[in-house]
């Protein structure tokens, strides 16, 4: 079993968290999303929650410690299997992780 260094762990981090933050709340994924939850096609204003929702795992997919745990776990599996093509997939969601972090820390509020 490997232990990552410092680099390899932020990268890893910061792909966990972007592929959590695709699958529970990016507009991109929406539709799958809604689908699997049963939301079909519920708006939040005013409109009663279709009754065949999905609570609990709605719950699990919007949940950082949840499904964010599964995702990190996946990249950490993913990295001892095969480190070099792990390390080399993760950049692009580290980045794509750190446009929105610095996108949420520097634009003014909407």
């Amino acid at each position: 079993m490997n232990i990552p260094d410092w680099y390899t762990l932020l990268l890893l981090t910061l792909a966990g968290f972007r592929t959590w933050r695709l699958l529970s709340e990016d507009e991109l994924l929406d539709w799958p999303r809604r689908r699997l939850l049963r939301l079909g096609d519920w708006q939040e204003e005013g409109d009663a929650v279709p009754a065949n929702y999905r609570k609990t795992l709605g719950a699990f997919v919007g949940c950082a410690h949840c499904l964010g745990a599964w995702c990190a776990l996946g990249w950490w599996i993913a990295w001892q299997l095969w480190p070099n093509g792990t390390i080399i997939t993760a950049v692009p969601f580290a980045l794509s992780a750190l446009v929105g972090i610095t996108r949420g820390k520097l634009d003014p509020p909407e």
